[in-house]
């Protein structure tokens, strides 16, 4: 008998998924090249003259490098200096393989009080004076900074050296907005992981086992196959999928229940596989208004990938996008539609009705990786359903980068 792993496979050409027989088939270096390159035509465009990255995901697309990335979040011993027209410095308090980009590797000097205590002002003196003396060096006379995230006191030091400190946020994401060939393929692998892990997660719901025990499914599959790390937990059975975004808990998951999840899984070469699913746990059957709930979402999700395109402006897009039952409106979800990459990512695409406090208009261009979403559950009702799809923007459409089925019994 042919097993949802087995039809994945079949359906799709998809690499091996030993990720050292994979990776001798793209070229890495292209990969990173590239990513640095888009960050310095950033750097450029708003005259910089450099950008200094503690967010382990940026740090990540820049340099290549990884290391105790959810840890560096928190913690900060990992930063890098990138110039604009100069070297890629990477710091950090630990040893790590490097890439053929980074051009220096020095110690981090930290700062933060678990670390320095009694020291701190004077850590964070030191460290503020070497990256001034890199712009300094680098910067051919430009003071312009950019930061993506940093603690309070660093802003003040780095002040004290008349540098002019702006967001490196905004640089990062329209840096990362467009994606390579090589990212895309790298895409494909993280996505065929997540693809495995809720094939894995489909067998083994039954009645009786907790939402805790499904959802480590999905971790264990990504970790086993070379992911990183789950972004979230959410995943809900019964009567907590409505409201959304309730985390998976040690309740006990019954026959006749929806169970909805958001992966959220930043999986193989750091890239993430954003997609959600909505199941139905059996022997029971579906009642009619689970399955309503399932169409409509299904419905919405497929009607607004069926609208993109290039040129397509984001609030053409929201204008033209699936309107749904009045009843459902007030408990939509937080977007219609959001970029992806490494992680979530630049743009949010509003609703339209909330278009006019949140919403902000751009264009969708080729190569841009979009997750189009939906949430369908009345407030105060007993059960809502998540849908999510992971696609490409491709010259004349998309590209689905999920072959994951949807279900059957829940949309008959």
């Amino acid at each position: 008998m042919t097993t949802p792993v087995d039809r994945y496979h079949l359906a799709r050409n998809v690499p091996a998924m030993t990720l050292t027989d994979f990776e001798s088939n793209l070229d890495m270096a292209r990969l990173c090249r590239y990513r640095l390159e888009r960050v310095r035509e950033q750097l450029r465009a708003a005259d910089l003259a450099g950008c200094l990255l503690y967010d382990p995901v940026n740090i990540r697309y820049a340099s290549g490098t990884r290391n105790m990335s959810v840890y560096t979040m928190h913690a900060a011993e990992r930063y890098a200096f990138v110039a604009t027209d100069g070297p890629l410095v990477l710091f950090d308090s630990y040893p790590v393989a490097s890439t053929a980009i980074v051009d220096e590797r020095r110690p981090a000097q930290t700062w933060y009080y678990e670390v320095t205590r009694d020291r701190t002002f004077d850590a964070c003196a030191d460290w503020a004076a070497e990256i001034a003396d890199l712009v300094r060096q680098h910067g051919g006379g430009n003071r312009r900074l950019a930061i993506d995230r940093m603690a309070t006191l660093g802003f003040e030091a780095l002040r004290k050296h008349e540098l002019t400190l702006c967001d490196g946020g905004a640089v990062m994401e329209q840096a990362r907005l467009i994606k390579s060939a090589e990212e895309i393929a790298c895409m494909s692998v993280s996505v065929a992981a997540c693809d495995i892990g809720m094939a894995r997660m489909r067998e083994a719901l039954r009645p009786g086992i907790t939402e805790n025990y499904l959802w480590s499914i999905l971790a264990q599959t990504n970790i086993e196959l070379g992911g990183e790390w789950l972004e979230c937990r959410l995943l809900a059975s019964g009567g907590r999928t409505n409201p959304w975004y309730q985390e998976a808990s040690d309740k006990l998951i019954r026959g006749g229940e929806l169970v909805a999840f958001d992966t959220d899984m930043v999986g193989p070469y750091g890239y993430c596989a954003d997609l959600s699913r909505t199941f139905h746990c059996g022997p029971a059957r579906p009642t009619a208004r689970q399955k309503q709930l399932y169409r409509l979402a299904h419905e919405q999700v497929h009607h607004n990938i069926d609208l993109i395109r290039p040129g397509l402006t984001f609030r053409e897009l929201s204008e033209k996008s699936w309107r749904g039952p009045a009843e459902f409106e007030e408990n939509r979800y937080v977007c219609m539609v959001h970029g992806v990459g490494l992680v979530d990512e630049y743009p949010d695409i509003a609703h339209p009705l909330d278009w006019d406090t949140h919403g902000y208009d751009g264009v969708i261009e080729e190569n841009m990786v979009l997750c189009v979403e939906s949430y369908i559950g009345q407030t105060g009702d007993s059960e809502g359903v998540k849908l999510e799809e992971q696609v490409v923007v491709t010259a004349d459409g998309v590209q689905n980068l999920s072959t994951f089925p949807f279900e059957e019994e829940l949309l008959s």
